[in-house]
């Protein structure tokens, strides 16, 4: 892999662990890794010219569902909170086939790198019609991008009182044997691995407690993550407790869903003791701002988690929910909900970008990436700050929430994935295509 000179950058956002930010700075990217920063570095590779341009860490996002941007503004489930607007789309969703997973993965995957994403995780909890995870893996390694796919499940379905039609659920015994396969074939715990496995229920009103409880033990024994929705809006809050008789912390914590190798989607509607028990834990939130807005959920108390010491991440959901996978966009919406919430000092913008950073990669259990540092993984994302988004700007950091909305250029691993603004890996407009055809011939049925 030829060495790569990153040059003359305005401003270089390390979050690392003093947080500095360094101006007119290089950085030098050898064999995948950060190999140096400085000053008035002298390049053999590749030299990135990076005048008028704020460089970070590549964003992380710790929630999505790929195969949803196959499913953008669905008349229907427009205007429904969460259960209305689930059983609006699961018959849809039941027509999907590999195809269908594979090219809206490479959609929702290329739409994320172009937002300054990096690595992102996928919770993929329904497989109609032969689809696999392994279809979405191999879309993540087609664009490049550093991916964590969960192995999602569901298995009450309607007749048993559950969400899901029955024709979406599966056999938990089945479940359980697909996530050892997956897991076998495609988990990597090393240093700088681009794929790992999580074991991934759907929630906890589409699988049973024997599930939640097994796929724990499993993921344990396999040494892999765990994630699941949580506290997502006041239905879910209700279902908890008229169906388990209890908050659905204390249901995550009878059934061992609480530890530094857990995290959560969502988390609106956390109470106090729920906050500190995730703290105490070290227990991890997805935080889906746009999301939670979309379906009338309510707003987070990122605040609250972040000053008890829970880690919290961002997540985009899938497009169907939020409409977009925009990540930095989720961090500026992040910022501005808490700033509704609790006042106008309630977040800055260089922390509500630490959580799009270092605070999703601590989440997904990664502190090889998340920050520009020597010896960390070369995830970086180069933003133009020098046209009219910018301009008149005096702190290009602080305004990088409000000014590009896509990279110019962006590193996984030393490899460029996107280049001057452009998807480099793939045909995407061909997969663009591809995408738009499939989404009207579900429509027509």
């Amino acid at each position: 892999m030829p060495e790569i000179l990153i040059k003359n950058a305005d401003a270089i956002v390390t979050m690392d662990d003093t947080r500095r930010e360094l101006h007119g700075a290089d950085i030098r990217i050898r064999d995948g890794v950060i190999s140096e920063i400085g000053h008035n570095l002298n390049g053999l590779g590749e030299v990135v010219h990076s005048k008028g341009c704020v460089v970070t860490p590549g964003l992380v996002n710790t929630h999505h569902h790929l195969y949803q941007s196959l499913t953008r503004a669905v008349p229907g489930g427009q205007d429904a909170l969460l259960f209305g607007w689930l059983q609006a789309l699961y018959p849809i969703w039941s027509r999907f086939g590999p195809e269908e997973m594979f090219i809206s993965a490479q959609v929702g995957l290329a739409e994320l790198a172009l937002s300054g994403c990096t690595l992102t995780s996928d919770h993929l909890y329904l497989f109609p019609n032969g689809a696999r995870l392994d279809d979405t893996i191999a879309a993540a390694a087609e664009i490049g991008m550093r991916f964590h796919p969960t192995r999602g499940a569901m298995s009450i379905g309607e007749s048993d009182g559950g969400l899901p039609p029955d024709a979406l659920v599966e056999n938990e015994e089945a479940i359980l044997n697909d996530c050892i396969r997956v897991i076998d074939a495609f988990h990597d715990s090393a240093e700088g691995s681009m794929c790992r496995v999580g074991v991934a229920p759907c929630s906890p009103f589409s699988v049973t407690r024997d599930l939640m409880r097994d796929a724990a033990i499993l993921a344990r024994d396999k040494g892999v993550m765990m994630h699941t929705h949580l506290a997502e809006n006041d239905e879910d809050i209700a279902y908890s407790l008229e169906k388990f008789g209890c908050r659905p912390g204390q249901y995550a914590e009878d059934l061992g869903w609480v530890g530094n190798d857990v995290w959560h989607a969502h988390c609106v509607k956390l109470d106090g003791q729920e906050i500190d028990l995730f703290a105490r834990t070290k227990t991890g939130v997805a935080h889906c701002p746009c999301s939670n807005c979309r379906l009338g959920s309510g707003i987070a108390p990122v605040r609250a988690m972040r000053d008890a010491g829970v880690p919290v991440g961002l997540g985009v959901d899938g497009s169907a929910s939020n409409d977009g996978g925009n990540l930095v966009l989720e961090a500026r919406q992040s910022m501005l909900l808490q700033r509704v919430a609790r006042g106008a000092d309630a977040m800055s913008a260089r922390e509500a970008l630490e959580i799009a950073t270092r605070g999703g990669a601590e989440v997904l259990g990664r502190d090889d990436c998340g920050q520009i540092a020597v010896g960390k993984r070369a995830d970086i994302a180069i933003w133009d700050v020098s046209g009219i988004h910018s301009a008149g700007s005096w702190d290009p950091v602080a305004l990088l929430l409000a000014g590009p909305t896509q990279v110019r250029d962006l590193f996984v691993e030393g490899r460029q994935v996107v280049r001057d603004g452009h998807v480099a890996t793939i045909d995407l407009p061909h997969v663009i295509e591809r995408q738009n055809t499939l989404a009207r011939k579900l429509a027509q049925v």
